[in-house]
């Protein structure tokens, strides 16, 4: 066998293979013996076929099995010899294919690129101080009355925040269309369920009082035959009720598994919860500047093979945020619409990966149940979901990932200068949020990185 590989650009590279004719031809007449103890034609017994019939009748057939196999083959063996690390599979066209000549074929692969680690020493990093008060929990309980709240039924004015029971019907001029129309429906105002505009002119509106309502259909509006158009709503409010707050008594805080409905308790549980939460956002918010760091410090070729197997990823994910069902083809989805953000993924998940590789990082089964009873602590069961992981080869992979992600960025924040920033709860969260939202998934690229 002959190889030559010729480098077509940092990540490409095409690979020409020569097998002797010999070996083929060999091959070739061997698999038709075989064929032939098997074959069944009319005037012949079975294995009394002769060869020169069974030749003909399967010769082409059973040389493109016997080429293909021995393109797969070979090209394992030359990129093995060659020390080559491909990205995906490659595309292998034969180039000359004719009985006695030697077979000659290429292979067009893309391979791991190789990294030459460029420091991020002297970025500056701006890490959160974050401190849950009194006040935060405060904040917080109040959020949980509001979210467990009832609705009164008022004798006043509705105002922003009230749920008003109507009934409307939608114009375009004077002819009502399909789908604006609906009876006993109980809209929170202020809730922007509704078209812009639709839910402030019911400020002020009392039980028994009809309105009619001038609004304008967004120019994207989903329904094409609606969108941009001038619209008149006659509604009639048939009730106004107010949001009731539970209040913070033993039955209510006894809902979020506090025996006893012990208040103080009570308080602790969710000053501790917040804290874990502040403490993930500033992690958060810490690691994708450091990540962000490494990126523009290191432009790297990215193999188009797998910025597509992370495109796909990418178009699962979607398909299931959405709920567009398990038998959704997520090839309708457009590539563009994820590509850039998945090169972006693959990037860093390999500027990781060599991280990783070049510290020697590592994280045996100790650490792993460690990090597993730490991410426990929020469940009822922490043993339960301790027992659960561990006895999952899968997930305990996921886990070591997460763990091997966290030390690279430990290892890669010792470049940096950090300077501590004073926030508040609030203020940590909105930050990590907004970086999120830059990039969102951004926990998997541990997963890409120890791949």
């Amino acid at each position: 066998m002959q190889v030559s590989v010729e480098t077509t650009s940092q990540i490409e590279r095409r690979i020409t293979i020569q097998v002797p004719a010999g070996e083929i031809d060999e091959a070739v007449s061997a698999r038709l013996k075989d064929t032939a103890k098997n074959v069944r034609l009319n005037g012949f017994r079975q294995g009394r076929v002769p060869m020169a019939v069974v030749r003909q009748r399967y010769g082409d057939s059973v040389r493109n099995e016997v080429v293909g196999e021995v393109m797969r083959e070979r090209y394992v063996r030359a990129i093995t010899e060659e020390g080559l690390n491909p990205a995906g599979y490659p595309q292998i066209e034969p180039k000359v294919n004719q009985a006695g000549k030697d077979l000659e074929f290429v292979a067009l692969m893309e391979i791991y690129p190789q990294i030459e680690l460029a420091s991020i020493e002297g970025t500056e990093v701006e890490r959160p101080v974050v401190s849950v008060s009194d006040a935060d929990v405060d904040e917080m309980i109040d959020t949980l009355r509001k979210q467990n709240a009832g609705w009164e039924e008022v004798d006043a004015a509705a105002a922003d925040g009230d749920q008003v029971t109507i009934d409307f019907q939608g114009f375009l001029g004077d002819e009502a269309f399909e789908g604006g129309s609906a009876e006993g429906h109980a809209l929170v105002i202020g809730s922007n369920s509704f078209i812009p505009g639709f839910e402030e002119q019911l400020i002020g509106a009392k039980a028994g009082e009809e309105k009619t309502i001038s609004v304008t259909f967004p120019g994207d509006y989903q329904a094409e035959h609606l969108a941009g158009k001038e619209a008149t709503f006659k509604v009639t409010v048939h009730k106004v009720s107010a949001q009731k707050l539970p209040e913070v008594d033993a039955a209510f805080i006894e809902r979020f598994g506090v025996e006893g409905g012990d208040e103080a308790k009570f308080r602790a549980e969710i000053q501790k919860n917040m804290t874990r939460e502040a403490a993930q956002a500033v992690d958060n918010r810490v690691k994708q500047q450091v990540l962000d760091a490494l990126k523009n410090a290191n432009e790297i070729a990215v193999p188009s093979a797998l910025v597509q197997q992370e495109t796909d990823g990418m178009k699962r994910q979607a398909a299931q945020q959405f709920g567009l069902g398990e038998d959704f083809d997520v090839s309708q989805l457009p590539n563009e619409l994820f590509e850039e953000q998945a090169k972006g993924r693959v990037q860093v998940g390999l500027l990781l990966a060599e991280v990783i590789k070049a510290n020697e990082l590592d994280a045996d089964d100790d650490a792993i149940k460690a990090k597993v009873a730490e991410l426990a602590e929020q469940y009822q069961d922490p043993s339960e979901v301790i027992d659960y992981y561990m006895g999952n080869e899968q997930l305990k992979t996921q886990v070591k990932s997460a763990i091997l992600e966290e030390k690279a960025v430990e290892k890669l924040l010792e470049q940096t200068n950090v300077k501590d920033v004073e926030m508040s709860y609030q203020q940590a969260l909105a930050a990590a949020q907004q970086q999120s939202d830059q990039d969102e998934g951004v926990e998997e690229e541990g997963e890409q990185a120890n791949a």
